[in-house]
């Protein structure tokens, strides 16, 4: 049964009710009273703040009961999620204390100004001298917020806030949320560009395509620090970990698979690219107008990259065309596209990655009786393609040997890495990718991205337990 906790702050009036008429109302639309917290008592009135659990009954059942109540007057009803959201989720503290007049000669004026002078006089100081070294932006501009859409960055702050706690918790790295009010491509450039001075990696979150493309690729050139969207690569790369322990668990090669990609947008893209890059050799990405195919023209610039590749193929048609023969689905689309009897024209023991959220490609349930693994981006199902897996890790290891950049390697590399979390002893048609709470992923990402920084030439320092 599904627990659903609600705070009701409530009036009452003495006079008119008792607190026995709120807890009768309570119970008979189905809740049940956990605490009850007095906020204020005077001689004809009170206010109190009551928890409820909903079980599986409507919140609105139970609050409208109160309503009705003659003599109780509802002042605000919260659940769990909105009081954890009050006053926002991070803090900024500083990492010693000021104590006295010597302490703050030395942090502020006039000790600093000889850090300021160093820093002015080699640069490369601010990685070690402030908080560059450890310090992350995560960008929006709110355009393409989970599968709200385009809410605007007021709206999307509260994600990126819990992007921030995931950096902090999971990989020691500050992270601290930018929410740009603007959605035109070159005022987004320079605003990162004109604040990334005291950041060292810039986090580009739920941006939308095409748009996400130009202001990632523009970024990576033009700054010398990381620069990761993590709708795009995240998802890549998590999708890429995902699919080598499928691989091994129904037997197949990488090089010898048949991949459908039901989605070209930001994530289907790199998808496509990373799955290349570790060796699929058939592949067919499927957009709404339909495959994209090899030696095809197209306006959209990374759709014709994709039609550049060999490995692509040229046979036409919508999804339901293209799909049987096809030993992997990987959809990042929208939800009810398939059928039990697609995945059945699918190649013996096939791979199903539906992650449309909140409905995938194919109902999980409908998917299971045909396909030998099945992931989803729903944390209720197995397998849960999760970007939760990358980022922190990522960042951790870009952050310690001060890469200049996020490449295809170190992006290949880390989800080996994740895949690697998984033994063999581990591996199976219902765990092929680990928790996010598995304590060993964020070091092994760590280290595979530091090695591959340092062995492609973008890390400016070699960290000391790779000495």
């Amino acid at each position: 049964m599904a627990t659903t906790l609600i705070i009701i702050r409530l009036e009452l009036d003495h006079e008119h009710a008792s607190f026995g008429d709120v807890a009768a109302a309570v119970s008979q639309a189905g809740g049940d009273i956990t605490s009850i917290d007095v906020i204020s008592s005077a001689k004809g009135s009170s206010i109190r703040d009551i928890t409820v659990d909903t079980g599986d009954r409507d919140e609105a059942a139970i609050v409208g009961a109160l309503r009705r109540l003659p003599g109780v007057r509802l002042i605000n009803v919260s659940d769990r999620t909105f009081l954890m959201h009050l006053g926002g989720k991070i803090s900024i503290k500083p990492t010693l204390p000021i104590r006295n007049r010597d302490d703050l000669s030395q942090v502020y004026t006039p000790g600093v100004a000889k850090v300021c002078k160093a820093i002015h006089e080699s640069p490369a100081k601010a990685f070690s001298l402030t908080i560059k070294r450890n310090t992350v932006a995560v960008i929006t501009d709110g355009t393409a917020v989970l599968g709200l859409g385009g809410i605007g960055p007021y709206a999307a702050a509260p994600v990126m806030e819990g992007k921030a706690m995931l950096f902090k918790q999971l990989a020691g790295v500050d992270a601290f949320p930018l929410c740009l009010d603007t959605s035109d491509t070159e005022e987004i450039i320079r605003t990162v560009k004109a604040v990334a001075p005291i950041f060292g990696g810039i986090n580009l979150e739920d941006i939308s395509s095409p748009r996400c493309f130009e202001i990632e690729r523009r970024l990576a050139e033009e700054l010398d620090i990381p620069v990761f969207h993590d709708d795009q690569h995240g998802t890549a790369v998590v999708v890429t970990a995902g699919l080598i322990n499928a691989l091994k668990v129904v037997g197949k090669r990488m090089s010898e698979v048949r991949v459908v990609v039901s989605g070209v947008g930001a994530a289907g893209v790199s998808i496509c690219k990373m799955l290349l890059a570790a060796g699929v050799t058939r592949l067919v990405p499927v957009d709404r107008a339909g495959a994209i195919v090899f030696g095809g023209k197209y306006e959209h610039p990374m759709w014709q990259w994709l039609a550049e590749q060999p490995q692509v193929e040229a046979r036409a048609g919508a999804l339901k065309d293209v799909l049987p023969g096809a030993d992997v689905f990987i959809g990042v689309s929208s939800g009810g596209l398939l059928a039990g009897a697609d995945i059945r024209a699918m190649n013996e023991r096939p791979i199903v990655f539906a992650l449309a959220n909140p409905e995938p490609e194919i109902k999980p349930e409908e998917a299971l009786k045909h396909a030998a693994v099945v992931a989803t981006g729903r944390s209720d199902y197995p397998n849960q393609i999760n970007n939760v897996l990358v980022f922190p890790g990522l960042f951790r290891g870009a952050l310690d040997c001060r890469a200049r950049r996020i490449n295809e390697a170190m992006k290949l590399a880390a989800a080996e890495a994740i895949a690697s979390s998984v033994t063999d002893e581990e591996r199976n048609e219902q765990y092929i990718i680990p928790s996010i709470f598995n304590d060993q992923v964020v070091p092994l990402v760590r280290k595979a991205i530091v090695i591959a920084a340092i062995s492609t030439g973008v890390a400016r320092r070699i960290p000391p337990d790779f000495r």
